[in-house]
C-alpha cells in the first residue's frame, strides 16, 4: 500500500509505519484527501493567491490549531510569504491584512463569521472568486486537521 499522505504523516502514520487494517481499508479516502490538498494548495488556476501564499496561509491555520508539524510542512513552501505562517504577523506588511484577518477568523472563530466579513473583503477589492478560494483553503484545512486528530485517536486506541 502506497499511502504517503500529509494527514498520515502528521498523525505519525507515514510510510513505513503500520497503519492498520482500518486505514488500509480506507485507502481511497486518504488518496482523495491528498488530491484535495493538491487541488486547494497548488491549483492550476491560482486566482489572486499564489501557491506560496496558499502554503503560508495553510501553515498559519495549522499553527492557529496547534498543529506545528503540519504548519512546518506547509511553511516550507511559503517562500516570501513565510512570515505569514506566524499568527502574530497581521499581514499588513504585505498588504494582506484584510485577508489574514478573515482567514484567522474563519480558522479560529468560525461561528462568528458573518456577511460583513465577506463584504469587508469585497470592499478591500477582493473578487468573489478569490473569496471562494480563501474559503476553500480554510475548509480543506478544517477537514485535514480533523482527519489528523482522528488518526491520532485511532493510533492511541489501536497502537
Amino acid at each position: 500500500m502506497a499511502l504517503d499522505t500529509t494527514a498520515l504523516k502528521c498523525a505519525g502514520l507515514g510510510a513505513g509505519r503500520a497503519p492498520g487494517a482500518a486505514i488500509e481499508g480506507r485507502a481511497s479516502i486518504f488518496e482523495m484527501t491528498q488530491e484535495a490538498e493538491v487541488a486547494v494548495l497548488r491549483p492550476q488556476d491560482c486566482g489572486a493567491w499564489s501557491h506560496a501564499l496558499r502554503a503560508a496561509l495553510a501553515a498559519r491555520i495549522a499553527m492557529l490549531n496547534g498543529e506545528e508539524a503540519l504548519a512546518g510542512q506547509y511553511a516550507a513552501d511559503a517562500g516570501d510569504y513565510g512570515a505569514l505562517a506566524d499568527p502574530s504577523d497581521d499581514g499588513a506588511g504585505q498588504g494582506l491584512a484584510p485577508v489574514v484577518a478573515f482567514m484567522d477568523k474563519v480558522a479560529a472563530d468560525t461561528r462568528n463569521v458573518a456577511a460583513p466579513d465577506i463584504s469587508g473583503l469585497q470592499a478591500a477589492g477582493i473578487a468573489d472568486a478569490d473569496i471562494v478560494r480563501l474559503c476553500e483553503l480554510n475548509a480543506f484545512l478544517a477537514y485535514q486537521l480533523r482527519v489528523i486528530a482522528g488518526l491520532r485517536l485511532m493510533k492511541e486506541v489501536y497502537p
